[in-house]
């Protein structure tokens, strides 16, 4: 099937590339010509494990960029719209899908052969049948249905697993107006022969991933209030969760004994908050979408209101040892939101480096991967390393905000180091036993 996918951030370039990896003739188009100029030769603008190996497979075959959106849409059977779709102060922002969906509806109206716009971005139930149907329609002078088929297909990509996600996907959500136009997505997805498709309205599909992710960081928050908790009462909560983990509703035991353990138990254990692209945003635009259809929203306030109070945890633990941070010398370990991306959008690591440095802290920082990014908003306050030694030379306390596996080697590299620093873990990654000095989110003052 030739595809033309708009916006070419995390989702419309991983998807781009997926859908021309699996055989599909993909054209991604984005305005920035810098960006489309990486893609066709084949380097990826974002950084995200699996990604240019993909690009160096599918680039000049099966995937090209353009800036060019009428040609790609004319050329093309099916158009994703993967554009953002800010929060903003109430409500997302649908500026972009409003002007990509006009784009695409001028097209349509010249082209004479059927055509179907599908809406992969993250949008609140009713946008696709209410904002973007309309536009089209106006746009394009044609009517949704027997002149252009529309769709609503959601994505479940984890950033710094978005490509094995995409390939091996638990479900495919097909959402659609018509009958003609989940069939067309089915056609799309067909390369996923064995793979759970849900056909469904569009209304529907939007739920679908707003419900998803709202439970996901209900999850987290649970677990971090019960780790606050923890701290106060004396509890590790590692050992707590462990225990909550072992419920066979959480981790089956199978007929010969063994037990399954879900990668979902990864969100049932306490750290410094969660952050990222879709988690705050997508709460925070279930709330208000949930408010002004009369709904009060209370638990989402919540979760909401736990997270973004969680970073202020690593620096309560830091000034249990150091309470005036003036000229103290502090490492952070970590700036994207998690590892195996670049991605710093809402990461609990700026918060606390801003406040280490309003404090008249002396900060030293290491991300292997998000550094640029991490520097565009901290700028020179921050004294950003290139390794992980030079980061902590010297240093009185380092904060974990990163689960990146490099730093498991904190022990090895501080044993010989007298006096040892600090070390506060803000992702429970290190053994407590495994460092002179140790603090954990979710553990008692030692």
């Amino acid at each position: 099937m030739k595809v033309s996918v708009i916006g070419t951030g995390y989702v419309g370039l991983v998807s781009g590339v997926c859908l021309a990896a699996k055989g599909h003739d993909v054209t991604c188009v984005d305005i920035d010509r810098a960006k489309v100029d990486r893609i066709n030769a084949a380097d990826p603008p974002i950084y995200e494990i699996g990604l240019e190996q993909l690009m160096q497979q599918t680039v000049g075959r099966t995937l090209r960029a353009t800036t060019d959106l009428p040609a790609a849409v004319h050329d093309s059977e099916l158009s994703l719209i993967a554009v953002g779709t800010p929060f903003q102060r109430s409500a997302i922002d649908l500026k972009y899908i409003r002007t990509v969906a006009t784009q695409i509806g001028a097209v349509l109206k010249n082209k004479a052969t059927y055509h179907t716009v599908v809406v992969k971005s993250t949008v609140v139930p009713g946008t696709t049948d209410d904002v973007v149907l309309p536009q089209l329609e106006l746009a394009s002078g044609k009517r949704a249905g027997p002149d252009f088929g529309v769709g609503m297909n959601p994505e479940f990509l984890k950033e710094g697993e978005a490509i094995a996600d995409f390939m091996a996907p638990d479900r495919i959500v097909l959402g659609g107006i018509d009958e003609r136009s989940i069939d067309t997505l089915a056609d799309l997805y067909a390369v996923f022969p064995d793979v759970d498709k849900l056909r469904t309205d569009t209304r529907t599909a939007e739920m679908i991933k707003y419900t998803t992710n709202s439970l996901l960081a209900t999850l987290i928050s649970f677990s971090n209030e019960i780790g606050n908790l923890c701290a106060r009462v004396g509890v590790d909560v590692t050992d707590a969760m462990t225990g909550v983990h072992l419920d066979k509703r959480f981790s089956p035991i199978m007929a010969d004994g063994s037990r399954i353990h879900p990668a979902s138990l990864v969100y049932l254990a306490a750290g410094c908050g969660f952050g990222g692209s879709c988690f705050p945003k997508d709460v925070k635009a279930l709330i208000a979408y949930g408010e002004a259809a009369g709904s009060s929203m209370q638990l989402l306030r919540s979760v909401i209101a736990i997270n973004e109070a969680q970073p202020d945890k690593m620096l309560e633990m830091l000034k249990r040892h150091y309470p005036d941070l003036a000229g103290r010398r502090i490492a952070v370990l970590g700036m994207a939101f998690k590892p195996g991306t670049d991605d710093v959008r809402e990461s609990p690591a700026l918060p606390v480096a801003a406040k280490l440095v309003a404090e008249k802290a002396i900060v030293t920082a290491y991300d292997p991967v998000a550094r640029h990014e991490a520097e565009a908003v901290l700028g020179t306050a921050v004294d950003f390393c290139n390794d992980l030694g030079a980061t902590i030379a010297d240093v009185e306390a380092i904060l974990i905000m990163t689960r990146w596996p490099e730093f498991e080697t904190l022990p090895d590299i501080l044993k010989n180091v007298s006096p040892p620093p600090l070390v506060i873990d803000g992702r429970r990654m290190l053994a407590k036993t495994a460092l002179p000095r140790y603090e954990g989110i979710g553990l008692g003052a030692s």
